[in-house]
């Protein structure tokens, strides 16, 4: 059967918004690309893979669909779409125009109807259909031959619901039955309310028995107990929700094969459109878009040479004010009446004005050479010797410096040109000799990639890498702190070519090679190019780095931070692995307890805790703790701490699920892991430190993650308890910067009164407490201090009073009085965050005290909830990226001093604001005066930075 595919596009799109929520994808316009590329990546995936025979996307139109009308509440509670899928609607549409598929949208329906419509006349037609959506709600119209086709997980798998699938979910054999179920269930994300007391499970199975709504109202009397007498109360009510869930199939829409039949896409509208987008990937595919059989397709492709033709005529003057320089050719469509007219303009660019397709080795001249004697490496390194910089690249059999090897070094020195040198085993250390002059050369500046990992490769030659250091993936981080900063990417951005994919060399999956197990010739290619394409990279984003006034910032702060990192990381932790298997036993039992405990409480003795699907179905169906509960992007109750935290100490049921969960949390993240992370080389962990990961500067870890480690409870210090000294010569030391934020906010805001408190040394929370309740410092209890303290972090992260009286558990009220107080304490506070804001709305960024800076893209947003997390950003950015840079600082002054006084004692972790350093027991006392002179001098600030420090036989004991 020949196959019909038909997409929801806004289920696409909100999927995609969310999926890329964390760290977006934006153009160099600044614009949120994700959801367009998200979005045309699935399309391409479903014409590559399906080679579907006719296609369509079907739209919501403006103005809402006749539910609003028989229900003016239907849909009343949704947020306001998030400003980056409204502007990204005209880019899709203009995608969709340009690959000739059509946009389905008819006044008053929705795009289930258009679709429900289409697939019920193509099955009618002889097709196969598909129905393109996460909804649960397409469950409906799920029948023979018309299945849902949706994306499984991240790895791209596809899902196909057919009638099985929802006789499984359900029990039921009529799918048609769905929309019954959704009726007695009720659908919070579309504002349906449900019958009181009916949750998924009660409504499959009042379905399985007595079928449709109306059936189950002419019995309701025979249902028992109380479910019946609330059916049928609920009665006009449930018959409205029956007509809201079900998707209609009547839409005024003509299925017409003709105009749906996938054609030859408009090859010159998508390179302009992916080349305004930055999709530097698609413009390397885009011969790949065109169908199997264009010559069969000449109906559809004349229509849309008509449309085209009509849309060129309309925008003529468009297009002569744009090319004048009037206009701008690439701006959003919203200024076009079409989005075929904006397409049209596209695609009629001269020549010369449009983008390069996508460069590879493959069109890419270039002089590769093997090297394949110390004699002919000899020849290599003198020729570099000469040089004032070098690329260098390694290739390994892994990613642990301790067990793996080296398989090969690749060198270059100008742009298309590379050397690459594989390491025979036997002559590692004679090729390690030869080589180790050039890298130990102090006035040689090298070029790398992730830098750090090469770094350790050869430091286990006995090569040290010495001079000026470029890492291009650091210089990228500077430039563009959100984006990614992989060398692939990177090369596709900024020098417009696709680089060789590591899997085409070792593949992937279980049977993935290692590189000592590939021909030199072949990886040659791949290694060569990544030391050539690194070297064109930096030369591309140095000038950038220098124009931007960073490159101060990289080589005070960023650039050294490469060896210490590389050091630490070498050094590794070690860990009591047995005390950790005694608390992972005790933990076990706690869990079990806990998991009893929630049974009992929900009143269901085979619940499964684990389950989000059950847990929101106790929680919101049954139990009812909210009224209008949030609901999840694929219509499940939602049950995520975030949102259970608003119910906590209200509802004891919620409180021991959150406790289960961060026990869980605890448990398989470092009780059970950390010992499996033990390398069995040097009996360490040895985590992995980021240089280049959040957008404030700081590090994270990774392999384990040690910044997360909680210390808040008994349970989270009970694992810092098992980081101990590596032998019984040594002690922890751990220096911490005491409230280093809130001096920052000081220092940047220039309040007196906050200068003071730090100047005469006082408690800050306390003399805070004192003036926000009007007291001597002497008088304020506890809690007046538990509370200043909660406003003096909280104001920082820009605290809602909302925000505030969740934390205190305090009214609404009383917490605005609290932050009010707060600010007529410290008025200059307020004036700082206000400038701050107002300076990042000018510049579009805002910056630490040593020019880091974070750009805020949403912050002149139209949508309140953007604007307002770029607003919280704006001030918190320079200070908590400011107290990141100063721990750097630190850092290195420590590292330096270390090697200048022979210090044999290592830093091993850096965590939030913490050193923790292996120390000697004789060097203690030097040790703890240098960590903290480096500490307190890493910035000078108008308040005086301190330090505290401790000393123990494991990490609790020290800090």
């Amino acid at each position: 059967m020949k196959k019909l595919f038909l997409v929801d596009a806004y289920a696409l799109m909100f999927k995609y918004y969310y999926a890329f929520l964390g760290r977006p994808m934006r153009n160099r316009a600044g614009m949120n690309t994700s959801v367009v590329f998200g979005f045309v990546k699935f399309l391409r995936d479903i014409l590559k893979r399906e080679r579907p025979d006719l296609l369509g996307v079907a739209f919501d139109p403006k103005g809402g669909s006749f539910r609003r009308e028989i229900y003016p509440e239907y849909k009343a509670n949704r947020a306001e779409t998030p400003e980056d899928i409204v502007l990204s609607v005209p880019y899709v549409k203009r995608v969709l125009e340009a690959m000739c598929i059509p946009v389905l949208e008819v006044e008053g329906y929705e795009a289930d109807d258009v679709i429900g419509t289409l697939s019920q006349k193509g099955v009618e037609a002889g097709y196969e259909v598909f129905m393109v959506t996460p909804d649960k709600d397409y469950g409906q119209l799920v029948r023979d031959h018309c299945k849902i086709y949706k994306q499984k997980g991240a790895d791209g798998s596809i899902e196909i619901v057919d009638r099985e699938a929802i006789r499984l979910k359900y029990g039921i054999d009529d799918p048609t039955l769905v929309r019954d179920i959704l009726a007695l269930w009720g659908d919070a994300s579309d504002n349906i309310p449900g019958v009181p007391g009916i949750g998924e499970k009660s409504a499959c199975k009042l379905v399985g028995e007595w079928g449709t709504v109306e059936n189950i109202l002419d019995h309701a009397a025979e249902i028992r107990g109380k479910q019946g007498e609330k059916i049928a109360a609920w009665g006009d009510r449930l018959r409205l929700a029956k007509r809201l869930t079900t998707i209609c199939l009547d839409v005024p829409i003509s299925f017409r094969a003709e105009e749906l039949t996938v054609c030859e896409p408009r090859i010159d509208a998508l390179r302009a459109l992916f080349a305004e987008l930055d999709f530097r990937a698609f413009l390397g595919d885009l011969a790949n878009l065109a169908p199997a059989e264009a010559e069969s397709d000449a109906p559809r492709q004349e229509a849309q040479t008509q449309l085209a033709e009509m849309a060129r005529a309309k925008s003529a003057a468009a297009k002569k004010a744009a090319l004048a320089g009037q206009g701008d050719l690439f701006a959003a469509p919203a200024a076009a009446a079409e989005p075929s007219e904006a397409v049209a303009d596209l695609s009629e660019l001269p020549a010369e004005e449009e983008p390069e397709p996508l460069r590879t080795a493959q069109t890419t001249p270039h002089d590769y050479r093997l090297v394949e004697s110390a004699a002919e490496l000899e020849r290599v390194v003198a020729e570099v010797a000469r040089c004032e910089e070098f690329c260098f690249d390694t290739e390994t059999t892994g990613f642990d410096l301790f067990r793996d090897r080296i398989v090969g070094l690749s060198l270059a020195v100008e742009p298309h040109a590379a050397w690459y040198v594989p390491f025979p085993v036997e002559q590692q250390a004679e090729y390690a000799a030869i080589l180790r002059p050039l890298f130990e050369n102090e006035s040689t500046a090298k070029i790398g990639q992730n830098m750090k990992f090469d770094i350790g490769v050869l430091h286990r030659l006995g090569i040290e890498v010495r001079g000026p250091k470029y890492d291009t993936m650091i210089l990228h981080y500077l430039i563009d702190p959100e984006s990614r900063h992989n060398m692939n990417a990177l090369a596709e951005r900024y020098l417009n070519y696709k680089p060789i994919e590591i899997e085409t060399l070792i593949g992937k999956g279980a049977r993935q090679l290692t590189m000592d197990m590939v021909g030199a010739e072949r990886v040659k290619e791949y290694a060569a190019e990544d030391a050539d394409i690194t070297l064109q990279l930096k030369r591309a984003l140095w000038p950038e780095v220098e124009r931007l006034g960073l490159a101060g910032l990289y080589f005070e702060i960023e650039e050294p931070m490469i060896a210490v990192l590389a050091a630490i990381e070498r050094t590794g932790v070690r860990i009591d692995s047995a005390a950790l298997n005694e608390y992972a036993v005790e933990l076990s039992g706690k869990l079990a307890r806990l998991e009893a405990e929630v049974r009992a409480e929900a009143g269901e003795p085979n619940l499964n805790i684990n389950s989000t699907r059950q847990l929101g179905e106790v929680l919101f169906a049954r139990m009812r703790i909210a009224e209008k509960p949030k609901m999840t992007r694929t219509k499940q109750f939602c049950t995520d701490e975030e949102y259970l935290q608003t119910f906590a100490r209200k509802h004891r049921i919620v409180d021991l699920i959150l406790e289960y969960r961060g026990v869980k949390k605890l448990l398989s993240t470092y009780v059970e892991a950390l010992p499996q992370l033990v390398n069995p080389a040097t009996g360490r962990i040895h985590t992995s430190f980021n240089q280049a990961v959040t957008a404030t500067g700081r590090l994270s870890s990774a392999n384990p993650n040690l910044q997360n480690i909680p210390v808040r409870d008994e349970l989270g210090r009970r694992i810092r308890e098992a980081f101990i000294p590596s032998d019984d010569d040594h002690v922890l030391l751990s220096a911490d910067y005491s409230q280093v934020e809130l001096r920052l906010m000081a220092h940047l805001s220039g309040d007196e009164a906050l200068i003071a408190a730090f100047a005469h040394g006082e408690d800050v929370h306390a003399s805070t407490a004192a003036r926000l309740f009007g007291k001597p410092i002497g008088e304020v209890t506890s809690e007046e201090r538990r509370r200043a303290k909660t406003a003096n972090f909280g104001i920082i992260y820009g605290i809602s009073a909302f925000g505030l009286s969740q934390r205190l558990e305090i009214p609404r009220k009383e917490a605005k009085e609290l932050i009010d107080g707060y600010f007529a304490s410290y008025p200059k506070v307020r004036e700082y965050m206000e400038r701050v804001v107002e300076e990042a709305r000018t510049k579009g960024y805002v910056s630490t005290i040593f020019g880091r800076r974070r750009y805020l893209n949403d912050i002149a947003s139209r949508n309140a909830v953007a604007r307002g997390l770029a607003e919280r950003n704006a001030v918190n950015a320079p200070i908590q990226g400011s107290a990141a840079d100063i721990m750097k600082i630190a850092m290195i002054a420590v590292a330096r001093r270390f090697a200048e006084e022979g210090i044999r004692s290592r830093v091993i972790l850096q965590v939030h604001d913490e050193l923790v350093v292996d120390t000697l027991r004789g060097e203690q006392e030097r040790v703890a005066q240098i960590v903290t002179e480096c500490m307190e001098q890493a910035a000078q600030l108008s308040v005086r930075l301190a330090v505290d420090y401790g000393v123990g036989s494991n990490w609790l004991e020290a800090h």
